[in-house]
């Protein structure tokens, strides 16, 4: 029997890891001289109390080799085969992490999502789906792999600040961005973010615009499913992305998730993508 595993960056909701019997592996989330565990101890709306409320600074940290080797070696005890899908090895230690501690163990099988959050999820919800179809898991992996390049992450964010106290913007523009109300959409791209465009304007015209184009007039999309990912958005942002998603493009699948603490602590809570597959 085949055991998928990821690491709680990957941003699927609780229903979705309950119904496949994906395995989990939390990053730390380091709070001044406090360590919790993402989705454990630590949730979102904690990380958005310290820094908003407390104006403390929160840090992640990667899964370190022991916990890995501790968590292969417990899931080896009840499984044949694991397939770990990781952080993108662009944003996190976790991915080498978890080679080193697969060393000793044959039947773990690692994979480089090149990837955070939902986009992410993709890879290890049709790793899921592989290994309930009895997929051997050197295929799975085979064709993880392959399905790597072919996730189309993104996300609009409305404030900068939290880029800014997190040290990836600087202050001035995060202020220049609030000021002219500039919202940077940040993709991933060949593994690694960048900063696309950026819109001008409310947040929701600013995703609305997003979502067109994103959606309208391709021919390269996998319409299996797309995830709309956020930390903590209303519901009403929510349900207007779904229209418009509606209007511009037939997924089988419209699948919302609540991101993570490790999204939440770099974007904050106004911040929201769509994350699919291109064929």
């Amino acid at each position: 029997m085949i055991k998928v595993s990821a690491d709680s960056t990957c941003d699927l909701s609780p229903e979705l890891i309950k119904k496949f019997d994906i395995a989990i592996t939390p990053l730390s989330i380091v709070v001044e001289d406090q360590v919790f565990k993402d989705g454990v101890d630590i949730h979102p709306v904690d990380v958005f109390r310290f820094v908003d409320e407390e104006g403390k600074t929160c840090q992640t940290g990667a899964v370190n080799v022991y916990e890995y080797q501790q968590h292969f070696q417990e899931l080896s005890r009840q499984h044949e085969a694991i397939i770990q899908i990781c952080l993108g090895s662009g944003f996190s230690s976790c991915y080498s992490n978890a080679l080193l501690a697969a060393r000793d163990f044959p039947n773990v099988y690692v994979v480089d999502s090149q990837n955070l959050s939902s986009g992410m999820g993709h890879i290890v919800y049709d790793a899921a789906l592989l290994a309930r179809e009895g997929v051997e898991p050197g295929e799975i992996k085979k064709r993880l792999d392959a399905l790597v390049p072919k996730v189309e992450a993104s996300f609009v964010i409305n404030r900068l600040d939290y880029m800014a106290k997190g040290g990836r913007c600087s202050a001035i523009t995060a202020q220049s961005a609030k000021v002219l109300r500039l919202k940077p959409c940040i993709e991933v791209r060949d593994g690694a973010m960048i900063v696309g465009r950026k819109y001008r304007g409310s947040f929701e015209k600013a995703l609305r615009t997003y979502v067109q184009e994103r959606l309208k007039d391709r021919e390269d999309i996998d319409y299996s499913r797309v995830f709309i990912t956020h930390p903590a958005c209303q519901p009403e942002v929510v349900e207007m992305v779904r229209k418009t998603i509606k209007e511009f493009a037939s997924f089988n699948e419209i699948i919302e998730t609540n991101a993570g603490c490790t999204v939440s602590n770099h974007c904050g809570p106004d911040t929201l993508g769509i994350l699919f597959k291109r064929l």
